[in-house]
């Protein structure tokens, strides 16, 4: 057996206890520098988080809404008597006018007996009012694509025109506001070259036309808000 010289030992014993030292050494300064660095991070983290809260409050953002129709209730009975036909806002000035109730018309000789709401063609229609269809007739003589239809209630004594509707009703069929009772016509046909695809509606009040946004409000409702009403 070769035998190793005590001095050859010892010299190693010497060395492995200086690794060993560095290494304690190094190992204390990581661990001094790690709280540090941690500390750092964190108070990066909370100025970035404060900056965040502080935007928020100059420039909150902005909550998504969207315009709905709330028809009157002129009975009392906590429910809408009236509903907006197309869901759509009213027709704004375009080729051939506007579609505001009392608008000119030929030139000013008349003034426009409905308010126009803007539609898609062939999306659903609904009653604006419940009662009884009393007659499904024709916006234009000689026209028989375009018509209209006419729902009576008898105890609100109102009475209501739609006009450009394709009818899924009949004269004598019971309706109920908001239900659909035909589909939107294309206008495209008849007035091209810029005439918006809209519905004609009247209300008469006992008799009397009124414009239909004395009892179809506009307002904005967020859209979390509708999605929950619906």
């Amino acid at each position: 057996m070769m035998r190793i010289p005590v001095r050859a030992v010892e010299t190693a014993k010497e060395r492995l206890g200086q690794t060993v030292a560095v290494l304690a050494i190094l190992g204390g300064t990581a661990a001094l520098a790690m709280p540090a660095a941690h500390v750092g991070y964190t108070a990066a983290k909370k100025a970035e988080a404060q900056r965040i809260d502080l935007r928020d409050t100059i420039f909150p953002a902005a909550e998504a809404t969207r315009i709905v129709w709330q028809g009157l209730d002129v009975d009392g009975d906590g429910q809408a008597d009236f509903a907006n036909p197309t869901g759509q806002e009213p027709r704004g000035h375009d080729a051939y006018g506007q579609g505001a109730f009392g608008a000119r018309r030929d030139g000013g000789s008349r003034r426009h007996e409905g308010v126009d709401f803007v539609a898609d063609a062939g999306q659903a229609v609904v009653a604006p009012i419940s009662g009884y269809v009393t007659k499904i007739g024709y916006a234009y003589a000689g026209d028989a694509d375009l018509k209209f239809v006419e729902i009576t209630n008898p105890a609100l004594r109102y009475a209501a025109r739609v006009f450009y509707v394709e009818p899924a009703v009949e004269v004598g069929d019971a309706v109920a506001v908001g239900r659909p009772i035909g589909e939107v016509y294309s206008l495209q046909d008849k007035y091209p070259g810029g005439m918006t695809d809209h519905v004609h509606l009247e209300i008469l009040d006992k008799g009397r036309r009124i414009a239909a946004t004395e009892v179809l409000v506009a307002r904005e409702q967020r859209v979390a808000d509708v999605h929950m009403a619906d």
